[in-house]
C-alpha cells in the first residue's frame, strides 16, 4: 500500500512509531501479535494489502521462529481483537488478555443455559459479549454466552430487553428475537449490572442472573444482593449471614433483611442445591422469581442508600464474609479503557499518552 512508504518502524520492537491512524494502528499490532503466536491470518486476509497483513510481515521478520504457543485462549483473543478491528471496536490490551478470556470463560449460557460449545457453528457457540452495547470490549464489560443469545441481545440494553419482557407478556407471545420470556428477563438484569440506575429502581430488580465472573457492577445494592445470593453455594453459609446481619444498624432493618432471607433459602433448597455449580446458580436464581423473595428484598433494600450498600459490602469484605471476590474501584479506573465517549469505538484520533479520563461510574468488580 502506497501508505506505509511514511511508516516510521522502531528498531528495538519492530512496531510503527508514526504515520498510521489510529485504525491501521490497531489493525498493524494485531497482525504482529498473530505473529508472535504464529497463529495464521484467515483468508482473505493474509493475501489483500492491509495494515493487518503489514503487522503480520513485520513481525514475521521479527520474530522468526521463535513464536509463543497458541491455545484455545489466545485464538479467541486474537478472533475477538479481528473481529472488534473490521468493526472499529475498540479493545482494551492492558488487561483483556488470553489469561483474562479463560477467566470469564463459562460452560453454560447464563441466558438461555445451554451448555457452550466450541467451533460448531451452531447457536449453542460460545462467544464473548459487551454487555454495554456503548463500550468497548473492555475488562468488566464482557460475559460469555451463546451465539443465541448474543445475537437475540445485539445492541440491546436494559430498557430495550424490559420492553421486550412487557410486550411478550402483554401479546402473549412464545417469545421475541428467539428469545423466551425468561431469557429476556435474565437479559435485561445481566445489562443492569453495568447500567447506572436509580437507587429505588435498582432495588426492585430480582436477582435472575449472578454476576458473571469479573463483570463489573454499577449499582452498589445490586452488589450487596449478589453478594447475599452468592452465599447459598458456598459451605458456611449460615454462619456468615449470620455475621452479616450484625452488620445490619437497627432491630427493624435486621428484622427486614431476616424475612427477606427466609422466603429466599426455602425455595433454593426446595429446587436442590446439590449436584453441578450450574445447577447451584441456577436454584439461586430462580427463587428470585418468586415474588415475596422480591418485595421482601426490595423493603429491605429501600431503607438502605447506595452509600450505606457499599459501606455494609466493605465492612462485609474486610471480615472475610464474601465466598466470592469483590473489589470496589475508584470512580477514575471504573470504565478505563471502555472509550464511552466514542460510544466503544476506535478513536479517530491516537490515543494521547497522559491524557486525563473522563469522570466514571462506581462499580464493584466482580
Amino acid at each position: 500500500m502506497t501508505h506505509t512508504a511514511a511508516i516510521l518502524i522502531d528498531l528495538q520492537t519492530g512496531l510503527p512509531t508514526s504515520g498510521l491512524t489510529a485504525h491501521e494502528h490497531v489493525g498493524f499490532e494485531l497482525g504482529w501479535d498473530y505473529a508472535h503466536y504464529r497463529v495464521a491470518l484467515p483468508a482473505p486476509f493474509a493475501q489483500e494489502p492491509s495494515p493487518l497483513r503489514n503487522g503480520l510481515l513485520a513481525g514475521d521478520a521479527a520474530f522468526g521462529t521463535r513464536t509463543l504457543a497458541a491455545n484455545r485462549h489466545v485464538r479467541k483473543w486474537l478472533q475477538l481483537r479481528l473481529n472488534a478491528w473490521l468493526r472499529g471496536r475498540s479493545v482494551e490490551l492492558v488487561q483483556v488478555t488470553p489469561n483474562y478470556l479463560q477467566q470469564i470463560d463459562a460452560s453454560h449460557c447464563p441466558i438461555t443455559r445451554v451448555p457452550l460449545s466450541s467451533a460448531t457453528l451452531e447457536g449453542s457457540d460460545g462467544s464473548i459479549d459487551r454487555v454495554r452495547n456503548d463500550a468497548g470490549y473492555a475488562a468488566g464489560n464482557l460475559a460469555v454466552m451463546s451465539t443465541k443469545a448474543n445475537h437475540a441481545k445485539g445492541a440491546h440494553g436494559f430498557r430495550d430487553a424490559i420492553g421486550f419482557v412487557q410486550q411478550i407478556e402483554a401479546e402473549q407471545l412464545p417469545g421475541l428475537g428467539g428469545l423466551s420470556v425468561e431469557q429476556w428477563s435474565r437479559t435485561a438484569v445481566l445489562c443492569s449490572f453495568v447500567e447506572p440506575l436509580p437507587h429505588d429502581e435498582a432495588c426492585a430488580l430480582p436477582l435472575l442472573v449472578l454476576p458473571p465472573n469479573r463483570l463489573r457492577l454499577f449499582n452498589p445494592v445490586q452488589a450487596l444482593q449478589a453478594f447475599v445470593s452468592q452465599q447459598l453455594l458456598k459451605p458456611g453459609w449460615s454462619h456468615r449471614i449470620s455475621r452479616f446481619e450484625d452488620l445490619l444498624p437497627g432491630k427493624a432493618l435486621k428484622r427486614d433483611f431476616r424475612s427477606f432471607f427466609m422466603s429466599l433459602l426455602p425455595r433454593v433448597i426446595e429446587a436442590g442445591r446439590a449436584g453441578d455449580e450450574c445447577h447451584a446458580r441456577w436454584a439461586v436464581e430462580d427463587a428470585w422469581r418468586a415474588t415475596l423473595v422480591q418485595q421482601r428484598w426490595t423493603r429491605f433494600a429501600r431503607q438502605l442508600s447506595a452509600a450505606s450498600c457499599e459501606a455494609l459490602l466493605a465492612r462485609a469484605v474486610a471480615r472475610k464474609l464474601s465466598s466470592a471476590v469483590m473489589l470496589p474501584l475508584s470512580e477514575a479506573s471504573a470504565t478505563e479503557g471502555w472509550n464511552l465517549a466514542t460510544r466503544g469505538y476506535v478513536p479517530h484520533a491516537a490515543p494521547v499518552a497522559g491524557a486525563r479520563a473522563e469522570p466514571a461510574q462506581r462499580q464493584f468488580a466482580w
